[in-house]
């Protein structure tokens, strides 16, 4: 039987891979639920093409353009969070991927997990921000997470008919990013068009940058805690330049696990969305021939101190992570707009999470609130 997907973040660049992996396997997949954000030429083609039974744009003024794309199509059109709510409940969807950028994900993944959804998880920010609230939901419903992240697919690949086998660590690899091996002299002057040139990756530009400043291998850290229930000093980060391992799972004989491939983001698409199956591809295969060595080495987490900051915000826990996550989406994007320096993103990020403090989160509400409060005060010290 065909899967019924929605794809949230249809015109990002891990959902318009997913549809590419919609294209190879039509006898597979069916689309049933398009949303996405700025690029609305995209998302009226998305649209026109795979025909699915509701489209959902983020911003409410949007929906008039789309409209107006659709006209005879027997297409549900909708618009921001309430329409994603809406949509994700639909009886007739079996998973729901999830490429939305940042904390806009945490509250349609609920809302799925709670209708009995699987989830094909891209959206690492929807366990940083929430956890231990998404996990608990997962297991309450009796649902599937299933990483989408590179690196937590390639974990959950190595831990398969390893129930039974505790881990003793992990390591998530990380490409290190453009600025490998640079100082903090150096990274004081980084432009941003410097920072969205990843040697490895094709990705959007909160990504990227995120990757450059390696809070990406921080909230995939705080990822990591969640969807494999580990505590913080059972998760380690290396730095692998050549980005082939993708991640590894060491266990209590001292064995490793590693998986390898080319650095493709349809791969660890595919393997989520056809899960269990291994579906037979055209993709190119890694050839061990044309590289001579894979190298290794520990991140330097006093320069790059995102990275740093992750680790705290895990350990701390509470509405840390949370904290740390939005006020990173703040300055993401005053970086983006030329608001503040590289460096400059970790000073505020820190602050933001001293003036907020540690508190105990139960509820979805309390989630929301640390969520915008943090931006609220990562505003004030831009400002």
């Amino acid at each position: 039987m065909k899967k019924n997907i929605a794809i949230l973040g249809s015109t990002g660049s891990i959902g318009t891979q997913a549809l590419e992996v919609v294209d190879a396997f039509p006898d597979r997949f069916t689309v049933s639920v398009l949303t996405g954000g700025r690029n609305i030429e995209l998302l009226i083609a998305q649209a026109i093409k795979y025909k699915p039974k509701y489209v959902v744009v983020a911003h409410d003024e949007a929906i008039h353009q789309l409209k107006a794309g659709l006209v005879g199509l027997d297409i549900i059109i909708l618009s921001g969070n309430q329409g994603l709510v809406e949509v994700v409940q639909d009886p007739a969807i079996d998973l729901v991927l999830n490429a939305i950028v940042g904390s806009a994900g945490l509250e349609p993944t609920c809302k799925a997990i709670c209708s009995g959804k699987d989830i094909a998880l891209a959206n690492k920010e929807t366990l940083v921000v929430a956890g231990e609230l998404v996990m608990g939901l997962v297991k309450k419903h009796g649902v599937q997470m299933l990483p989408v992240d590179s690196e937590h697919s390639a974990i959950f690949q190595c831990l398969v008919g390893e129930h039974l086998n505790p881990i003793e660590k992990i390591f998530l690899t990380a490409s290190g990013g453009p600025f490998r091996g640079q100082d903090r002299a150096f990274l004081a002057g980084v432009t941003k068009e410097q920072a969205l040139k990843h040697p490895n990756w094709s990705m959007g530009a909160k990504i990227t940058i995120d990757s450059a400043s390696l809070m990406n291998k921080g909230l995939e850290v705080i990822e990591a805690k969640w969807l494999f229930d580990l505590k913080a000093e059972q998760i380690d980060v290396v730095v692998h330049p050549q980005s082939i391992v993708h991640s590894m799972v060491q266990f209590q004989d001292g064995s490793i696990k590693a998986q390898l491939g080319l650095p493709d983001m349809k791969l660890p698409i595919q393997y989520a969305m056809a899960y269990p199956t291994r579906v037979c591809n055209d993709f190119e295969r890694f050839d061990f021939a044309k590289y001579g060595c894979l190298d290794f080495h520990k991140p330097d987490m006093e320069t790059f101190r995102n990275l740093q900051l992750a680790f705290i915000a895990m350990e701390n826990g509470g509405n840390q992570p949370c904290v740390l996550n939005a006020a990173n989406e703040v300055v993401v994007e005053a970086f983006l707009q030329d608001q503040i320096s590289f460096l400059g993103m970790s000073d505020v990020i820190e602050k933001t999470m001293a003036k907020i403090g540690n508190q105990v989160v139960k509820s979805l509400e309390d989630y929301l609130w640390n969520d915008q409060e943090a931006r609220r005060i990562a505003h004030t010290f831009l400002e």
